[in-house]
């Protein structure tokens, strides 16, 4: 059976952060909505466009969810024309990549990303080949439901007992634990450690090359 590391994408594998604060500011600014400080708003990165607007916004309807979600798409869309889009790698992410993939793990990506953006992204870096499956909102319910992990293992020919997700957010451990697969938590990312190991996280790595120690301990052969 195939091993199956599946990487969230904003806060685990870029630094996308400052980015979609940018373009969530701009869009609530033209739809006359106070912003949410950057601290409340690395909260939701994770969910899908829609869910993410229901949880900053709860009295508002769902259509208006919708439609702010639209917006934002539109507002980072127009940051990507202008050049002004910064989704770095991590420092280490290249690295480990590199490790798991020796060490016969097969890659994947669940991301709260669109079709067309996480496309943009990973080919900016160099490394969409590198990945067996690429699940996105755009043909997923948001994290934490499973179906993104579920179909990732359905493309890889793994099973859940030998598939980690390796995520940022307590979105991404639940997403995890509801697939019967390991969570491993990014401190580096948008979610405290503390969150990650209450969502289910197995162990939290505080860098990205602690990872693959953090397999070996908690993972092979449980």
């Amino acid at each position: 059976m195939n091993r199956l590391a599946i990487f969230d994408c904003d806060g685990t594998l870029v630094d996308s952060g400052a980015t979609i604060y940018a373009a969530l500011k701009s869009s609530l600014e033209k739809n006359g909505y106070d912003v949410p400080t950057p601290g409340v708003s690395r909260r939701v990165i994770g969910l899908s466009l829609v869910e993410a607007m229901a949880v900053l916004f709860p009295d508002e309807p769902a259509e208006q969810h919708r439609l702010l979600a639209e917006d934002y798409k539109r507002e980072f869309m127009a940051l990507r024309t202008a050049g002004e889009v910064d989704e770095p790698l991590f420092e280490g992410v290249l690295e480990l990549l590199d490790s798991l993939e020796a060490d016969g793990w097969l890659l994947a990506v669940a991301t709260g990303k669109s079709d067309r953006g996480l496309r943009h992204c990973l080919e900016q870096h160099g490394i969409h080949a590198r990945f067996v499956s690429l699940q996105t909102a755009d043909r997923h319910p948001s994290k934490p439901h499973p179906s993104m992990v579920e179909q990732a293992i359905a493309d890889a020919g793994a099973a859940p007992q030998t598939t980690i997700v390796v995520g940022d957010t307590s979105f991404d451990m639940a997403m995890a634990v509801s697939a019967g697969a390991a969570g491993i938590g990014a401190a580096w990312g948008y979610h405290d450690a503390e969150e990650l190991i209450e969502a289910g996280a197995i162990a939290v790595a505080d860098r990205p090359l602690d990872v693959p120690s953090l397999i070996r301990e908690h993972v092979d052969g449980r």
